[in-house]
């Protein structure tokens, strides 16, 4: 083994070293959340030689966060739905009609995205206040549809951007109308974008706590601002079982997509 060997393999380990701190320097306060979710006690703390169940079962029994999960997965499937369909609505009036404001237009609808979260919760909030609907499912509904409508409308424009326009042609000349080549060419050519669209839109509500904060409270309360509520005012180790909970449930995400994708993979290959 010659001496560059020697310095490849020392830079290599040096890598391998660096990204593992990397990585424990930003999971440690992830982790750090699971043993305290089985304290015995009543406030944030390790555990010590007791452990303790009581928060997840205080999690599932509790009526307030149980409310507030229902609020929440009620609100972000609604939304989600809403701003798939404006996205949608927007990405093909922009493909049908190539106009020459189409930057402007994308700029436009893109702005809930540019400008700064606590600006549109305060834009949102006085608009709300004068339609008479803060702290109501639909005012929920509007501000969240209002703030995730950019990243749908994204995910909705690259997908189009795959579709061949000879397809289009292709359909007219065959005698089809607007309404059958959207239905029969164009939608079955986007289809996982609109799913893409439309997970991403729901993931996007349901974690929106920003303008939540200021047009809830009361009557309403979403899991992330419960969560946020929680931190303030009582610091209830119920937060730290919940946070366990979407843990476990964003790392089976994660991995559900991983074997899907290898099998797919297994498919196509064994296809060839």
């Amino acid at each position: 083994m010659n001496a560059r060997q020697l310095e490849y393999g020392a830079l290599r380990a040096a890598g391998a070293i660096s990204l593992f701190g990397i990585l424990a320097f930003m999971l440690l306060p992830i982790a750090i959340v699971v043993p305290v979710s089985f304290t015995p006690e009543r406030y944030l703390s390790l555990p010590g030689l007791e452990w303790s169940l009581r928060h997840y079962e205080a999690m599932v029994t509790a009526e307030p966060w149980i409310q507030s999960v229902g609020d929440s997965i009620l609100i972000a499937l609604i939304s989600g739905a809403i701003a798939t369909l404006l996205a949608l609505s927007f990405g093909l009036g922009l493909w049908y009609s190539r106009t020459r404001y189409t930057k402007w237009l994308i700029g436009f609808v893109l702005l809930p995205m540019i400008v700064p979260p606590i600006v549109s919760a305060v834009t949102v909030y006085f608009l709300e206040a004068k339609l008479g609907i803060i702290d109501s499912y639909i005012g929920l509904v509007l501000a969240h549809t209002i703030m995730i409508v950019p990243y749908a409308t994204v995910t909705i424009l690259i997908a189009l951007l795959h579709v061949d326009r000879r397809l289009e042609m292709a359909g007219r000349n065959a005698g089809a109308s607007t309404w059958q080549i959207t239905w029969k060419i164009i939608l079955p050519n986007i289809r996982f974008g609109l799913v893409s669209a439309f997970f991403l839109a729901v993931l996007l509500s349901w974690e929106e706590v920003v303008v939540t904060l200021f047009i809830s409270g009361i009557d309403i309360i979403t899991l992330p601002k419960r969560i946020w509520d929680g931190l303030r005012l009582s610091v209830d180790p119920i937060i730290a079982a919940v946070s366990v909970v979407l843990i476990g449930l964003t790392l089976a995400s994660i991995l559900v997509r991983g074997i899907i994708r290898a099998a797919r993979s297994t498919a196509h290959a064994r296809a060839q």
